[in-house]
């Protein structure tokens, strides 16, 4: 392999949440319920990090030839507390942030939709906010997994810490499989690509 057909080495892959029972069927941790869609269709487990609180796993994404080496990782911090293990995982594995891939719960965006960027504002989600502190950079991709805001004058932090209504949980299993999909496109295909593919979709 020369030096110019080198790859830029691997992605890091992010899902944020809360530890613990209480907290693993609430929408604030769509994004490790991501992670464990990923995982559980590679046959992979988390096992503790080096240096990082988190749990990861070390593998591919494609097919053989096409793929990219991918870290998968969930934080076991607290939400608020998520930019040191990302910045610890980052620097472990010498991936630059614009490799770094975040899979998070976003209000703004309806349940059921998907979108994709990366930088821009963390529109008031404490996790993001310390990950952007930790990293020094907002430039870092982001899936955003929709779950809506409260109705009426429901507060978000409630909404975002309460299990999905029963009407959400028909679609969810859905949800999480697409979000896994836009993952997977977002590091094969580029942005540009996945953000075509999922922002044309209609939520179910």
């Amino acid at each position: 392999m020369t030096v110019s057909a080198r790859r830029p080495g691997p992605y890091l892959v992010v899902g944020l949440g809360n530890p613990g029972a209480k907290y693993a069927a609430t929408r604030h941790n769509i994004g490790q319920m991501v992670l464990d869609h990923i995982a559980g269709a590679s046959g992979g487990r988390f096992a503790a990090a080096r240096r990082a609180q988190a749990v990861v796993i070390e593998g591919r994404l494609g097919t053989p030839g096409s793929d990219e080496r991918v870290i998968l990782a969930k934080t076991t911090t607290y939400m608020n507390v998520s930019g040191g293990p990302v910045k610890a995982l980052a620097a472990y594995y010498d991936i630059p942030p614009e490799r770094v891939v975040v899979v998070h719960d976003e209000v703004d965006i309806p349940f059921d939709g998907i979108r994709l960027k990366i930088g821009g504002g963390e529109g008031g989600h404490n996790g993001l906010r310390d990950i952007t502190r930790a990293l020094g950079t907002k430039d870092y991709l982001r899936v955003r997994v929709g779950v809506g805001r409260p109705s009426g004058r429901g507060d978000t932090a409630d909404h975002v810490l309460a299990p999905f209504a029963a009407s959400e949980r028909k679609t969810l299993d859905l949800l999480i499989a697409d979000a896994a999909d836009a993952v997977e496109s977002v590091i094969l295909e580029g942005l540009t690509t996945a953000q075509q593919r999922f922002h044309s979709r209609e939520t179910r």
